[in-house]
Parts: structure tokens; sequence; C-alpha cells
């Protein structure tokens, strides 16, 4: 059984692309090298926790959009491509990219606790981040886990991220706590 806690999730496959084996991507990574640069990745089935190595051959951002087209080594048709919709694209846990100041990875911010930085109180805790014009945190509220609020991240908003405190600080506007995704 695969540690999935070693792997990265780069994308999932969404759709057979023409009748010559290629793959739709919607991309989980802000890397487009992932995706375009050829090497093996991993393939990670619905509902399975044992990744298969498979070799990139080729792939391309399609123009405006949030998508990538890929060819698989032994993909050769839309059958073949068909059958692994749904799978999920991995890279090992060392291939993290180098990140510069104030780059943060996903998998790194989701957990930390959210601090209103004017009050001092606990806001509640990233679930995840949505990709939108600016970078959303999803946040699950502290005071009632139903409810959710979207937090534009940027540095006017997220003054401090602390990864070693497990931290994250914001300067709300006014309103924003109150509103729901």
């Amino acid at each position: 059984m695969t540690n999935l806690e070693e792997w990265l999730e780069i994308g999932t496959i969404v759709a057979p692309q023409g009748l010559k084996g290629e793959l739709r991507v919607y991309p989980n990574s802000d890397f487009p090298e992932r995706f375009e640069n050829p090497g093996e990745r991993w393939l990670l089935p619905p509902g399975k926790t044992e990744l298969r190595s498979i070799e990139l051959l080729t792939g391309r951002q399609v123009p405006g959009k949030n998508l990538y087209v890929i060819k698989l080594a032994g993909v050769e048709d839309y059958n073949q491509a068909d059958a692994l919709r749904g799978c999920k694209l991995m890279v090992p846990q060392s291939d993290r990219p180098i990140l510069g100041e104030d780059e943060y990875h996903v998998r790194d911010l989701v957990g930390l606790e959210v601090f209103n930085q004017l009050t001092g109180e606990l806001v509640g805790v990233v679930v995840d981040l949505m990709a939108a014009g600016n970078d959303l945190l999803l946040v699950r509220c502290d005071s009632d886990a139903e409810k959710e609020i979207l937090i534009p991240f940027v540095k006017a908003i997220v003054p401090v991220v602390d990864l070693k405190q497990k931290r994250i600080e914001i300067t709300p506007p006014p309103g924003l706590l109150e509103l729901k995704p």
C-alpha cells in the first residue's frame, strides 16, 4: 500500500482529447512544467491507493483555459484515454519546486489556523485554496463548523503566513467575516 502523504497531486484527468489517446487534465499545480516536460509521472485511479508509473510524452496548455492536453506512453486511442478519466496525476513529495518569498504550496496552507490580527480572535482553519482572479482561502469557521468563508489571499488582507507556527493572520475589511461562499 502506498503512503499517499509522500505524494503530491498535480492534476486530474477529466476527459479524452480527440481519438488518438490524448487526455485533458485539470491542473492542481501552478507549475506548467509538470504537464509540459516529458518524464515519469504516476497515476492514482479513483478510489485506489496504489500508484502506477507512467511516462508523460508531451503536453500543452489549452490557450485561454486552465486546462492541459497531455500524451502518455501506452495510451493510443480514445477508449484507453477514456479508461483513465478521473485518475489523479501524482509526483513524489520530494519533487516540490523551491518557492520564492511569499509563495506557498497549497498543502502547507491547509490546516493552518487563521486569526484576526485586529482582535486576536481565532477565525477558523484553512480547508482549501481556490483559484480565482486572486486565490481564495476557504476557511471553516471556529465558531460554527457549518460556516465557511472565502478570504482573498492577497498581502493587504493576509499580511502574515507563519508556517512554523502554523498560523495565518488576516486584516479583514468590514463585512468580510460575515460573508458566506
